[in-house]
């Protein structure tokens, strides 16, 4: 499991939304991705709080794909005529399954929904899991960039977070992408970890630097409800430390060429995730696997978000729908739904991409906005949509200028 997920929805109503005419009819829809779930892992993680469950010896792989490409067919109707621009394969450990069933799932998938020229396809990959003749193929099917879920090279840290690989495997595991063909991967790290000084977090990052990824997820560790940790939490560093990390390890990506373009995504130059920034920018996606979520814009102004049955067994289960259920959002919800995403940006986004995915004016975000501005925490930016400096800080915040 790595970072790179959909944001899930919350369905809150806005209070900064000034009640304007109803929602204008979509005249342009947004770039449209794929998320596929794949939910098993070798072993759960006491942190993680995604739909992920430890694999049995052998794996339903040939189920599993039919039952992606059912429901795939299932969402067709939606996406009639569009291209896909990015496929994010999310886990679980989707490097769990083998390159013939990525293969043919791939070439369903292309043979329902036409793929961008420069489509960009992600695999999330876990060190404990490579192979070097796997991910040849990997890259041989398409697959042209890789999340590998790292978290921390050291030891003592590893074994406190539950992963089943060690810190040499890790580097090996840049390594063997490299020498794959993967030219684009993402690094997933995380900070804040159980006992960590500010020494430790930055060795980390230091560690993960010197491999030379073109991205870096660099996260804090933070205590989910229904996770291990959440019922015996782990002692976790003190606010001052946190917070050193936080400014020492910002400098130093920065020093080395690493843009911060989202809350915690960093980038060379060129090379930030197609398939998140569609994500923070209101874009579509369809969610096709155990638990995934997706969201999809209509002509008529309909944006309905969708969520398919998390269980793997009901999943599979030619009884069960695969759609557990959806919402379409309302006018007074999608204030909050878009500015959830967009803020996330540190540039945020072209303020005229708030009527273009919403089919609602800006100035129906007036009270909300004048609000945020007025504390500090949106920029004075006829424009643009975009946190401040102390706004990045407290995006919770900044969001509650946008909530009853």
């Amino acid at each position: 499991m790595t970072h790179d997920t959909p944001p899930q929805p919350l369905y809150l109503g806005a209070a900064g939304f000034t009640q304007q005419a109803p929602r204008a009819p979509l005249n342009q829809l947004p770039p449209l991705s794929l998320y596929i779930h794949i939910p098993w892992c070798v072993r759960k993680c006491p942190y993680c709080d995604f739909n992920s469950h430890t694999a049995s010896p052998v794996l339903p792989e040939d189920e599993y794909v039919d039952a992606l490409l059912a429901d795939l067919d299932q969402d067709l109707h939606a996406v009639y005529g569009r291209e896909l621009s990015s496929i994010f394969f999310g886990g679980g450990t989707p490097s769990l399954f083998s390159a013939q069933s990525l293969g043919r799932l791939l070439k369903g998938v292309e043979a329902r929904i036409a793929f961008a020229s420069d489509i960009e396809i992600t695999l999330e990959a876990n060190p404990g899991t490579f192979e070097q003749e796997k991910f040849v193929a990997y890259r041989k099917l398409g697959i042209n960039r890789l999340s590998i879920g790292i978290q921390s090279f050291q030891q003592q840290k590893l074994e406190a977070l539950g992963r089943i690989h060690n810190g040499d495997e890790a580097v090996r595991a840049a390594g063997m992408a490299r020498q794959a063909g993967f030219d684009n991967f993402n690094l997933d790290l995380m900070h804040g970890l159980p006992d960590q000084s500010l020494d430790d977090a930055l060795s980390d990052l230091r560690q993960a630097i010197a491999l030379k990824p073109t991205h870096l997820s660099w996260y804090q560790l933070t205590l989910e409800p229904n996770t291990v940790f959440w019922n015996q939490p782990p002692i976790l560093p003190e606010d001052d430390t946190l917070w050193d990390i936080q400014e020492a390890g910002q400098a130093l990506l920065a020093e080395h060429g690493y843009a911060q373009y989202e809350v915690s995504a960093y980038a060379q130059l060129g090379r930030p995730a197609r398939h998140n920034l569609n994500y923070w920018s209101f874009g579509d996606f369809i969610g096709i696997g155990a638990g995934a979520h997706g969201k999809l814009s209509h002509p008529d102004g309909r944006i309905i978000r969708t969520w398919k049955t998390r269980l793997p067994k009901d999943y599979l289960n030619p009884g069960k729908n695969f759609q557990a259920g959806e919402k379409v959002l309302t006018a007074e919800e999608l204030p909050f739904e878009f500015l959830m995403n967009a803020l996330r940006l540190t540039d945020g986004v072209d303020a005229a991409l708030y009527p273009e995915r919403t089919g609602l004016a800006l100035e129906s975000l007036k009270t909300g906005r004048d609000a945020a501005e007025q504390s500090g925490l949106l920029q004075v930016e006829p424009s643009r949509l975009a946190a401040t400096a102390r706004g990045q800080l407290f995006l919770n915040d900044l969001l509650q200028h946008f909530l009853i």
